[in-house]
């Protein structure tokens, strides 16, 4: 029975790995260069995670990027650690400790930040050892967000071009990417892409294998609400662990034990089942301490540390008797020298000596010069004594030092140095009664338990239903709507038939069963569609533009050059599959100074008549 309360009790108790990033290695110089053309840099720069590589033309394109690391930085103070530089990605090791010092160079997922976006730029190409000096004399492709600002793409080129003097790039989408890699490459391909990443979810309609930027949809929901969502979750259900309640843990907890209900409340009535609950339920174990308030050591062991304790304490002795014998000697040696001044004769120095002293005449330093040579010789024997005899003694205590032998029954029970204090003390400490070790009345591993039972769909389900955490927005399957309303019902079966997940928030389980139900319950009564999830939602994207930058390495009309750089500035563009569309804004025409002097001058002619006549 009691075997199988255990096994019960360690039934669904996950530890925390609490996993620590390795430094990265500073790799070999990677490939310059395919024939004639240099070999090209692919960077997926996500809010979450930056990923780097090289794009090698052959049979065999390479393994996946050479480089995974967060897209965080941590300055270091100037005065401490040496004066320490700024530390970025895997450097900083475990994000915690730093969590208040943590900067990232992104506004929800576009990039404002620019001097920490070199951060990054500088850790990527150092450690993929770009071997250029003073530049980077490789192509390089990166992802952007959808719908990116004119400014943020501005100063991005501006940044590359002029600090790293790169020769060209080329901007694309990562779920275009994503989509692109996971699509056959001579297929111009119509549909749905939905992509949900840290900060962010986005719609995408592809009408022909191009975005239609018009239709574009964004929640501003993604994987860091909801892991600051199951924090205060948890923070409100265990008060007593809210240090330990970390957002590195509940990142840990969405990615590993969190899943996507197809049916939220038919889901969360399952739960109320105590059955359901008992074998559905995560309990997450935090890290402890075993060690009791009491003392569990054996008279062996305290007679041991008692041994050290006296050890510890006649040491102690001997270095105060030690310091107080030199200073001792040491004011002696002026008092003589004193002394000898006087037998000189020579007097004026005696009595500056003597005023020095704060003494007024030759027989008090007489008397003190024998007073303290009477200190100095007992303070000599006393030491002396001690390391004969191991008397443990204190200074400018009582010149009587208590027998070792009638101590013996109060050092029993003496546990650390401070209870030494009682032993010299005019009256006897009684002796302690050995007092009996309490086991604790509850088990400490199970008071450090997470119990993470409707947490686990709670914190998922926002970006389906933005209102858990009191956003004002609409979730995927009321935007997704939104968006198919805005087609004929020809363009809707078109888009509905490649619907297509992709992203590190695409990846609870769950997921393509639950869109496939809000497609079935938005859809007409024996209509068709089909979801695919990304073949690999996180790190498809960069595969995708290693793919796509494989395939024009040679195509001039999709890369952005030096030359157009300059002669057309930071913001210019060119279009290609992947990449973000060039939408005109149309402004309110502003009226003319001329226009605007007349309409002043009609107000103010109600008036006055004759001056706007004038006027």
């Amino acid at each position: 029975m009691a075997a199988a309360t255990t096994a019960g009790l360690a039934m669904n108790v996950f530890p925390f790995r609490d996993a620590r990033a390795a430094p990265d290695p500073v790799l070999e110089a990677g490939p310059v260069a395919h024939g004639s053309l240099p070999v090209p840099l692919v960077l997926d720069n996500g809010s979450f995670q930056a990923r780097a590589g090289w794009a090698c033309p052959g049979p065999d394109p390479g393994p996946e990027p050479r480089l995974q690391f967060r897209a965080v930085c941590a300055r270091g103070r100037g005065g401490a650690r040496g004066g320490a530089g700024p530390q970025v990605g895997n450097a900083l090791g475990s994000l915690e400790p730093l969590r208040w010092m943590l900067r990232s160079p992104f506004d929800r997922n576009v990039p404002v930040n620019l001097e920490l976006q070199e951060l990054l730029l500088d850790y990527s190409f150092q450690h993929l050892g770009v071997s250029s000096q003073g530049c980077v004399d490789h192509p390089i492709v990166l992802t952007e967000a959808v719908c990116t600002p004119l400014y943020s793409r501005q100063m991005m080129s501006e940044l590359l071009f002029e600090c790293y003097g790169i020769p060209k790039v080329a901007y694309g989408i990562d779920s275009l990417f994503s989509f692109y890699h996971n699509n056959p490459k001579n297929m111009i391909s119509s549909g749905l892409i939905i992509s949900s990443g840290y900060q962010c979810t986005h719609i995408l309609p592809i009408l022909e294998g191009r975005l239609d930027a018009r239709n574009c949809k964004r929640i501003n929901l993604g994987g860091s609400q909801a892991a600051g969502y199951l924090q205060r979750l948890l923070q409100l259900k265990y008060p007593g662990h809210l240090a330990a309640i970390t957002l590195s843990r509940m990142e840990e907890i969405l990615h590993e034990h969190s899943y996507i209900a197809e049916d939220y409340v038919e889901e969360l009535q399952k739960w109320r089942c105590p059955d359901y609950y008992e074998d559905n339920v995560h309990k997450m174990q935090l890290p402890f301490s075993s060690k009791l308030l009491g003392s569990t050591l054996t008279s062996e062991e305290k007679q041991e540390r008692r041994q050290q304790q006296l050890r510890r304490l006649q040491e102690l002795n001997a270095r105060r008797r030690e310091e107080k014998l030199q200073l001792d000697q040491e004011r002696l040696d002026r008092l003589l020298y004193v002394q000898e001044l006087l037998e000189d004769g020579q007097m004026d120095q005696f009595h500056k000596a003597l005023i020095e002293l704060n003494m007024d005449s030759p027989e008090e330093l007489q008397s003190y010069i024998q007073k303290l040579s009477a200190a100095v010789e007992q303070a000599k024997q006393k030491i002396l004594q001690a390391e004969v005899s191991l008397e443990v003694d204190v200074v400018d205590s009582k010149p009587e030092t208590p027998d070792l032998e009638q101590l013996e029954p109060s050092l029993e029970d003496v546990e650390n140095i401070n209870d030494f204090e009682p032993l010299f003390s005019e009256e006897t400490p009684e002796v302690e009664k050995p007092v009996a070790t309490v086991q604790p009345v509850f088990n400490l591993a199970a008071y450090h338990q997470l119990f993470v039972g409707t947490e686990r769909i709670r914190a998922p389900e926002i970006i389906f239903q933005p209102s858990l955490i009191g956003e004002e927005q609409a979730g995927i399957a009321e935007t997704l709507q939104y968006i198919l309303d805005r087609y004929p019902k020809d363009v809707q079966e078109l888009l509905v038939q490649n619907v297509f997940l992709t992203g590190g928030n695409m990846m609870y389980p769950g997921m393509k069963v639950r869109i496939e139900k809000e497609l079935l319950e938005m859809r007409p009564f024996r209509s068709s569609f089909q979801v695919q999830l990304a073949s690999n939602p996180v790190l498809d994207a960069w595969y995708g533009a290693r793919d796509w930058a494989l395939d024009h390495l040679d195509n001039e009309d999709v890369w952005i050059t030096r030359k157009d750089y300059e002669e057309k500035g930071g913001g210019y563009l060119r279009e290609h599959c992947a990449s973000n569309v060039y939408v005109p804004i149309r402004l309110p025409k502003q009226a003319s100074r001329s226009a605007e002097a007349q309409a002043s001058g009609k107000g103010s002619g109600a008036s006055g008549g004759g001056a706007s006549e004038q006027a």
